[in-house]
């Protein structure tokens, strides 16, 4: 696979997460306190909204660079 296609398919991959989920949640530990042995931490989800406009482009985007990527080879 050539580097086009690559980046093409994780484009879409990724474009297509973003318009199923509207946006990636991910989790952040922190450490408040720390007293003696006990360490107390504090664990927090956090989400990053993506547009839906922004999916749809990535997708689109994703599929030019497979289809550009495969008449290459050919």
């Amino acid at each position: 696979m050539k580097g086009l296609v690559i980046v093409g398919v994780l484009l879409i991959v990724l474009g297509l997460a973003g318009l199923l989920a509207g946006g990636l949640t991910y989790t952040k530990d922190k450490e408040k306190a720390d007293l003696g042995p006990v360490d107390i931490t504090v664990t927090e989800k956090k989400h990053v909204p993506v547009p839906p406009a922004v999916g749809a482009i990535a997708v689109v985007a994703g599929v030019v660079l497979v289809v550009a990527g495969m008449r290459r080879t050919t």
